[in-house]
């Protein structure tokens, strides 16, 4: 099958970013308007062999990062992908009233800045009005307290749940489009800590380091352990500055690596354990299907073990369509939105369908990566 690393492309500290949740006050009593990074970009690995019974898929883009720089994409062609399945036919679920709407993202700037556009009104409705995560991939730990409350204060104060993406573990995306991060394990501990100490005490739900878990081949075994540490260790710290926190941890996607094989790593980075983890997450900035999301996450949980309760979200922002016959992860064409962000989700064990990449911000090939582009987001919610 073949295994692809979510690459996110972060344009510094862009104002309008990952996030875009129900309606709600954006403010924090550091600062009303945080620097966030936008949604990253997602680019695939190398083809790899392995005895999974999984469709084989090639994965795409995921969260934000500094540089543009973009990998060549997978051509292998996605057998599940083929042809739009029934979930492309189905009306998106109705949106949580629990999840929050960051209201400062690139597309709200959009929409605010070009009221006559004859797109407005579709993406406004269907991209805009709709919550969405909020990244953080800046190595910033001055400020990065300060810029966690302004969200979660502002989603508390509207009775509402924000999704949050720490992005910023050392050498993540192998040094891929997406690289950067903090300068060592110990500065991101730190980063960490800064980080959970903007929680505050109501529930938030945070996506922790994408592909940091699913993209950890390239290094060392040494390496890896101490990066596992590091994220168990996250994880706790998560937790126990904010008992209300749900933490998910990164289980890649159904056309990565074999069930087995991800809970195998995941259950070293303490995804098993209750004291760090609420589960896994799936698919982010990806296009797989959700139905194979479903049934991949369900096997990674039985694989994984742990307690009862852990559960898993599933990235739906772009996978109405599936994923390319032809393996293509940047700003492929013919793609729609899935599912739209809610916690019903009516399915066992999975806690939450997300919107943790943006749609139509932009992996490098129809805009500038990680940029709000419009013609893209209406291709997707037309």
């Amino acid at each position: 099958m073949v295994a692809a690393a979510s690459v996110v492309v972060a344009v510094g500290t862009a104002t309008g970013l990952l996030s875009a949740l129900d309606d709600g006050r954006g403010g924090g009593a550091d600062e009303a308007r945080p620097e966030v990074t936008s949604s990253p970009l997602l680019a695939p690995l190398p083809a790899v062999t392995s005895a999974s019974s999984t469709p084989s898929v090639s994965k795409s883009p995921s969260p934000s990062a500094r540089t543009t720089k973009a990998k060549k994409p997978s051509r292998t062609p996605s057998p599940a992908a083929t042809e739009p399945g029934p979930e492309a036919k189905q009306a998106p679920a109705a949106v949580s009233a629990r999840l929050y709407r960051y209201p400062d993202s690139q597309v709200l700037d959009w929409v605010g800045t070009h009221r006559d556009d004859p797109r407005r009104p579709v993406i406004e409705a269907e991209i805009a009005d709709r919550p969405a995560a909020v990244w953080f991939a800046d190595f910033t730990p001055s400020t990065i307290a300060s810029r966690v409350r302004a969200v979660t204060s502002g989603a508390a104060g509207a009775g509402r749940v924000p999704v949050l993406v720490p992005y910023a573990v050392p050498d993540r995306d192998c040094g891929g489009a997406s690289e950067g991060g903090a300068p060592d394990l110990d500065a991101y501990d730190g980063w960490i800590d800064a980080f959970a100490a903007g929680l505050g005490s109501d529930e938030v739900i945070v996506i922790l380091e994408p592909d940091s878990i699913a993209q950890s081949d390239c290094l060392s075994t040494g390496q890896r352990a101490d990066r596992f540490a590091s994220l168990a260790r996250a994880g706790r710290a998560l937790k126990a500055a904010d008992p209300n926190a749900r933490v998910y941890y990164d289980a890649g996607h159904s056309g990565w690596n074999t069930p087995a094989k991800q809970a195998a790593l995941l259950r070293q980075a303490g995804a098993a354990s209750a004291a760090s983890s609420d589960g896994v997450f799936s698919n982010v900035s990806n296009f797989h299907r959700t139905d194979d999301e479903i049934g991949y996450d369900r096997q990674v949980l039985d694989a994984l073990g742990g307690p009862a309760g852990l559960g898993a979200v599933i990235d739906t922002s772009r996978n109405g369509n599936g994923a390319p016959a032809d393996g293509e992860w940047c700003d492929p064409d013919g793609r729609k939105l899935g599912r739209a962000p809610t916690t019903n989700t009516g399915e066992a064990r999975i806690d939450a369908y997300l919107w943790v990449k943006l749609p139509g911000e932009s992996d490098g090939c129809k805009g500038t990566p990680g940029t709000f582009t419009a013609s893209y987001a209406y291709d997707l919610a037309r």
